[in-house]
């Protein structure tokens, strides 16, 4: 089955399965009728995202891990860890993060709203404990104010925390890149360079296939044969971080102590055929946010292209456990060195101008003693 897609004057077939959503501008992010947006919420919110004081010993934010210079992401192979510990699996961005309905590369949770705690308490992430945290910002007379006028806490509940952090997280969307000038009407949007690889992506290369709709990405689990981390067998705290993970999710004790490679979504069904498997990522703001896959093993688009070129995993090049749950879209595609280039092109149409921003000031704990206290300890 084919479709048809008018570029540039042209008519494309397009070789992907009907079903596949063409690509499409992005909408406003859809907001949780249990969680509305106030700018007093998405304040609190962002001071609270950068706060390490919301986690176990203040030591790490949730911007620790999600740095706005590194495209909200972290810019090495494996997302950083608490103190004495180093995560397992690559940091994923926040932009356009509102949009998901499954968080996380294994889609362990269903919103911003529980992925916020599932980080801030995770032990290899935050190690944060709900009375500690909570009675941190008690300890703060901004976080009282704050809580009590946007949440009516007299008391500012750990919970509601996480509610607000969601809510400004809501806030860092992108929906002006060029693709989405282009599909709006402008185009001049893309370059020829672009329209071309355009092409490549919905026909030839198949990235349509998973990469499609306004999000780029269908939000399904693939085991697209994705090489191992050699990074298991050379950092030893990595590997203990790894062994870790397996342990704590329930696997069996041969898988524990045999295993190479993350086993994705198969922590969450135990089904042996969901071995490997991870949610598609969006393609948007990629550009920003390298290195790639679920273990940070490719570092440039160049390096993603070629191995989707050569259909993934290959055998007498690559190592990745359970080929035998690769995905059967994953294929040589016999692109030129001409038609990559095309086809990088247009993956930089996905991304548009960074998104900054100034780090708000933190609010300082309430001082022991009062002024007058401390003129009479003096006297």
């Amino acid at each position: 089955m084919y479709r048809q897609l008018k570029i540039a004057g042209l008519i494309v077939l397009l070789s992907s399965p009907l079903s596949a959503a063409p690509l499409a501008p992005l909408g406003p992010p859809p907001i949780p009728p249990d969680n509305k947006q106030t700018d007093a919420k998405v304040e609190l919110g962002k001071i609270l995202f950068f706060d390490p004081r919301i986690g176990g010993d203040t030591s790490t934010a949730c911007a620790t891990c999600h740095e706005a210079d590194q495209g909200w992401a972290w810019g090495d192979d494996f997302s950083r860890g608490y103190p004495g510990t180093v995560h397992w699996r690559n940091s994923q961005t926040i932009v356009n993060s509102a949009y998901y309905g499954k968080l996380f590369w294994a889609g362990s949770v269903p919103s911003l709203e529980r992925q916020a705690p599932a980080a801030g308490k995770g032990g290899v992430a935050g190690n944060g404990e709900d009375d500690l945290m909570e009675a941190r910002m008690a300890l703060i007379p901004e976080y009282r104010k704050r809580f009590k006028e946007v949440f009516g806490d007299d008391w500012p509940l750990i919970g509601n925390a996480w509610r607000a952090i969601a809510a400004f997280e809501r806030t860092l969307v992108q929906r002006d890149t060029p693709l989405d000038q282009y599909l709006q009407g402008d185009e001049d949007a893309l370059s020829e360079e672009q329209i071309r690889g355009m092409a490549l992506f919905n026909g030839k290369a198949g990235c349509i296939q998973c990469h499609n709709g306004a999000l780029a990405s269908d939000q399904r689990f693939y085991n697209i044969g994705v090489p191992s981390s050699t990074r298991w067998e050379e950092d030893g705290l990595a590997q203990i971080t790894f062994r870790f993970e397996y342990y704590a999710k329930g696997s069996t004790e041969e898988l524990y102590r045999t295993a190479k490679a993350d086993a994705g979504l198969y922590f969450r069904t135990k089904n042996q055929w969901d071995k490997g498997k991870f949610r598609t990522p969006s393609l948007r703001y990629t550009f920003y946010t390298p290195p790639y896959m679920h273990n940070g093993v490719f570092y440039t688009f160049e390096e993603v292209v070629d191995f989707y070129d050569k259909g993934g995993f290959n055998e007498d090049d690559q190592t990745s456990d359970w080929p035998q749950n690769k995905s059967k879209l994953i294929k040589p595609l016999g692109l030129s060195d001409e038609e990559k280039e095309d086809l990088i092109a247009f993956l930089e149409a996905f991304s548009g101008e960074e998104i900054t921003i100034e780090r708000p000031k933190l609010p300082p704990y309430a001082p022991l003693f009062t002024k007058a206290e401390l003129q009479a300890v003096k006297k």
